[in-house]
């Protein structure tokens, strides 16, 4: 009884507080959280909360004695705050235009909110166990460290996954390795074969027409003959094509021919001299950074760097997403870092006007989705060192071509896709009308910005050092939809895109028929394949600069002989559902209006004008699908401000202008990264001179 009288007073004594910050103050309201806080506190600065949630309750309980009246803005005191469960914020928690609601850091305090546990040096004593220490390299065996996590509590090691899941470990900013072979680059998979049945599978999968196979494919090196077991090894790599990673779990060895056996859910026509690494073998723990956990018996094998005593290491724990905006309005998050875990960081679901802006994500599956809404954004926040993609926003009607306005702007995207190294690029776009800018995004293996739906603007972002493992990929990538209409990519600067063996690199990769882009004031630097048209109708190739590029503009006519495209196949199924004689998608796409009465197979309609080829390698495409005029080619510098250094900015006295009178400035030193108010960090290194 005692108790709740204790928080009833506490309660009264919040909302007076709040009715005096408001009102006779003449000023917002102003929350405070701190570590050393109570929740049963009243929420000023000198008696702060100690949780996220409460004050957020505060909040509600001022709305309850009547509406915010002005904005509130809740003050996170620096410190670690650990987070097992999501901070939840739904409807009722929403501000208005007039008084939104924000919840940032305090100050230059660093606020971290941090899904995992500490796991104590002291916790760590060297491996004991003979039959562990027979299977370790002579060379650490004294050296690698074990703690039994099931004594300090921790049971739940997530699943894991043939390419992510479970269980990750970090120390001062960096990822700790899952035991693998080799320790660098790939193992090479070659001479795959069929060697038997797996009859249970096989029993299964008659009834289909199928066959439960077992494929064997050799290796090279000593390291798989030392191992002791199989269970639990994954096999991740490029198993078929160069653009899809996928991850097996071996069933057998023949140690003597050093064949690797796959069962029957590997696919069937598993390709020679293929690329892949061994994952979580203890055998292999033989590097600092190193661990391995047996499972079943919770103990974690870990061999750690010299300095191990000198920073915590953290176990992600949290599976669900750290911070969740379900349907709210005209919230702000700002200026936290969140790291460690192993699901999302924040989630936005519908609502409009909120934002997400300022804070640094790391350490966690993926960074942002916006799933909806209207008016929501990302800003200004560093992403990084994620499992799978960065950013994905997905808003807008496309029956309706009602835009969402969603945004990822100013952001810094890099070393994304660890784990799920394909079709998990630093920003996705799906939907009708969202925008993505001022973005930095670089070392990944796959995409950079994937992109489906109409009317998305991606312009401004600076993208290097993508695909860096795949072939017959893109920088930025869309395909395989004729509805695809009004997507407009301008005034990016992408450059140093490497180039691996088959199919290549693209930059702006207009895959399998995808239509009606304009790539307007590009600037592409050492890339291979720049503006990609495969198969498309109605794209715009303008204004670009072209710098040493192997094959500035491509064009092709794989419509014109690929089944896919054939009549009443996969590609029309959009144009029944999308209605496109009628409004609004006739009066929007009246090219797309007519499609069906033309020939939708062929390329028509792309124009490739006014752009500039410098020391590039540059072929005119077919010009019987394609307009191509007034394109100026050079092997002289054209007039850049600084070429060395890479300012690509054309001085006022470029020859260009004469060349192509109707050529537009691009305002190369508008691309990119710009500091202001809710940048993470400042000034931040591109990671290229």
């Amino acid at each position: 009884m005692l108790a709740k009288q204790v928080t009833l007073t506490a309660a009264i004594a919040f909302v007076v507080f709040l009715q005096v910050s408001a009102v006779d103050m003449g000023r917002g309201v102003e929350l405070y959280v701190a570590t050393n806080g109570s929740d049963a506190n009243a929420g000023t600065e000198e008696s702060p909360f100690r949780s996220l949630e409460g004050a957020r309750d505060a909040i509600r309980r001022l709305k309850e004695a009547g509406s915010l009246k002005e904005p509130v803005t809740v003050w996170i005191r620096g410190g670690l705050y650990h987070r097992t469960h999501t901070f939840q914020l739904t409807q009722e928690d929403s501000g208005t235009k007039e008084s939104p609601v924000t919840y940032r850091a305090y100050g230059k305090e660093t606020v971290r909110l941090v899904g995992g546990e500490e796991l104590p040096a002291s916790w760590f004593e060297p491996v004991k166990d003979p039959g562990v220490l027979r299977r370790l390299e002579k060379g650490v065996r004294g050296k690698v460290l074990q703690v039994n996590l099931r004594e300090h509590g921790i049971t739940d090691y997530g699943e894991l996954g043939s390419l992510a899941g479970g269980l990750k470990l970090f120390r001062n900013g960096k990822r700790m390795q899952l035991a693998r072979w080799p320790n660098e680059g790939w193992a090479l998979a070659r001479s795959a074969k069929a060697v038997g049945l797996d009859e249970d599978a096989a029993a299964r999968l008659a009834k289909q027409g199928k066959l439960g196979k077992i494929l064997a494919f050799k290796y090279s090196g000593d390291s798989p003959n030392l191992w002791g077991t199989l269970e639990a090894v994954w096999l991740r790599g490029y198993w078929q094509q160069e653009y899809q990673y996928d991850g097996w779990n071996p069933v057998g060895f023949d140690r003597e021919r050093r064949e690797i056996l796959l069962g029957w859910r590997a696919p069937p026509h598993l390709q020679t001299w293929r690329r892949f690494f061994a994952v979580n073998v203890l055998e292999e723990v033989d590097q600092p950074g190193e661990w391995y956990l047996d499972r079943k018996k919770g103990i974690l094998y870990f061999l750690p760097p010299e300095d191990f005593r000198k920073g915590p290491l953290l176990a992600s724990m949290l599976q669900e997403a750290m911070v969740s905006l379900d349907n709210t309005s005209y919230i702000t998050i700002r200026g936290l870092t969140l790291e460690v875990m192993r699901g999302l960081a924040i989630v936005v679901g519908a609502g409009q006007h909120n934002r997400i802006a300022g804070c640094v994500i790391r350490h966690a599956s993926q960074g942002v989705i916006l799933a909806g809404g209207k008016e929501n954004g990302v800003v200004g926040c560093d992403i990084y060192d994620l499992d799978a993609m960065g950013i994905r926003m997905s808003g807008g009607d496309r029956k309706t071509l009602a835009p969402a306005g969603l945004c990822a702007i100013n952001n810094h995207i890099h070393h994304y896709a660890r784990c799920l190294k394909t079709w998990y690029p630093g920003v996705k776009i799906q939907g009708v009308g969202n925008r993505v800018a001022h973005n930095l995004i670089h070392d990944a293996p796959h995409q950079a910005i994937g992109y489906d739906g109409n009317d998305h603007l991606i312009e401004l972002n600076e993208i290097h050092d993508v695909v860096l493992e795949s072939s017959d990929a893109g920088v930025l990538y869309t395909g395989r939809d004729w509805t695809f209409r009004g997507n407009v990519v301008r005034y990016n600067f992408i450059h140093h895109i490497p180039f691996r063996p088959g199919f290549g690199s693209k930059v702006v990769y207009l895959d399998d028929c995808a239509s009606s882009t304009e790539i307007f004031g590009n600037v592409f630097y050492e890339t291979r394949e720049s503006a990609f048209i495969g198969g498309g109708r109605d794209n715009i190739v303008q204004n670009n600069i072209f710098i040493e590029c192997e094959q500035p503009v491509h064009l092709d006519t794989r419509g014109l002989t690929w089944d896919h495209f054939r009549p009443g196949g996969p590609m029309y199924e959009p144009l029944k559902r999308f209605r496109i004689k009628q409004p609004p998608w006739s009066m929007r796409y009246p090219k797309l209006a007519r499609i069906l009465e033309e020939h939708p197979q062929a390329p028509l309609g792309n124009v490739v004008v006014n752009n500039v080829s410098y020391r590039s390698s540059w072929h005119d495409p077919d010009r019987k699908y394609i307009k191509v005029a007034d394109n100026f080619i050079t092997d002289e510098d054209p007039g850049f401000v600084d070429a060395a250094k890479m300012n690509f900015q054309l001085k006022d006295d470029s020859i260009v202008y004469r060349k192509i009178p109707v050529f537009k400035k691009i305002r190369f030193d508008k691309i990119g990264l710009y500091q202001d108010e809710f940048r993470a960090t400042w000034p931040v290194s591109k990671g290229r001179p």
